[in-house]
């Protein structure tokens, strides 16, 4: 026996339970963390007999029923202890549990909109980071659905028609809306990815202008309209990244006149530089990039400057060949 004072001290302590239904709910825990479900969901309905008004046992008892993949009784379970949540006036952060359990059994169950409409009350109660995340979770699986719900391919070619009508007309902005329709409409086409560049261009947006021509090539990289596109705007300032690309075009179509006639314009400008600026020039390209960052080539070079003839054992080799020979050409490299 001892004074309700030092009852609670040793409540608080964790020495005894309040009460014989919290302890019900401990075993209900217990078995629920061994993964014995059958035992956790006949503690918490012990709980829930001994006293019905409290909240987070109907909240326990629907994770069980989760687990189990019993979607509608965690509904159910959990809506009715939101209901006794309510007319007790529970802890909010408790209500927003219930809400949040009842939206991520919507979820499972497939049913979007109804989990979005849960998550949203639940983050009404308390903006629980966790709850927010699975909410992101969801928002970003209806925007999923609504994009492949808007894909057509038909109605898509229809949009680059219609597109292609209007940038003969010369109104370049006003086509790249229908260009944008017919990439929604089918996003894994390459074709309006090159004709919204082109818009782009003719309105001076370079850096949108580039992002589509990378995309067509991503998706197409037989396709050589993307890689033109993309020399023409590189040639303007970059003569030697875009003598690159036309390079990649000449493989695709080596009697294409337009690649060869970029290709020999980058290679004259590149000419008339001093070396100094077509080393600056040849800095900007990538693929220059790559070659003076890969260790390898960093070692042979240095083996090279070191001792002149072990270039001719190093050039053997047809990659490093390769490499050597378009920093010889980017100006990078100089032969005595």
């Amino acid at each position: 026996y001892c004074s309700y004072k030092q009852w609670y001290q040793r409540r608080v302590r964790g020495d005894v339970m309040a009460t014989p239904a919290l302890a019900a709910k401990e075993r209900g825990n217990a078995a629920y963390k061994a993964k014995k479900f059958a035992e956790a969901i006949a503690a918490y309905d012990e709980a829930i007999a001994l006293d019905p008004t409290d909240i987070t046992f109907y909240n326990n008892k629907g994770a069980v029923h989760f687990e189990k993949g019993e979607y509608d009784q965690v509904i159910e379970v959990c809506s009715k202890g939101l209901d006794v949540g309510r007319e007790q006036r529970a802890d909010y952060k408790h209500v927003a549990k219930s809400l949040s359990r009842i939206g991520k059994a919507y979820l499972k169950k497939g049913d979007l909109d109804s989990a979005m409409t849960f998550y949203d009350k639940a983050i009404c109660e308390h903006r629980d980071p966790a709850i927010l995340k699975e909410r992101s979770e969801v928002v970003k699986l209806i925007k999923e659905r609504e994009d492949l719900a808007f894909i057509d391919p038909i109605k898509s070619t229809e949009e680059k028609n219609k597109g292609n009508e209007v940038f003969k007309q010369g109104k370049y902005a006003d086509a790249i809306p229908y260009y944008t329709n017919a990439i929604k409409r089918n996003p894994q086409d390459h074709v309006p990815y090159s004709n919204r560049a082109a818009c782009y261009t003719k309105l001076m947006e370079f850096g949108l202008a580039m992002e589509d021509c990378n995309k067509c090539i991503e998706l197409n990289p037989t396709f050589i309209k993307g890689y033109l596109r993309k020399a023409a705007l590189l040639k303007i300032d970059k003569p030697t990244e875009a003598k690159g690309v036309y390079e990649k075009a000449l493989e695709l179509d080596p009697n294409n006149m337009e690649a060869q006639q970029g290709y020999q314009h980058c290679a004259n400008q590149m000419r008339n530089l001093s070396p100094e600026e077509r080393a600056k020039s040849a800095m900007k390209d990538p693929e220059i990039q790559r070659i003076l960052q890969d260790p390898a080539m960093q070692i042979i070079l240095e083996q090279m400057q070191k001792d002149p003839t072990a270039a001719q054992e190093h050039l053997k080799n047809p990659q490093v060949a390769e490499k050597f020979q378009k920093l010889v050409q980017s100006g990078i490299v100089s032969i005595r």
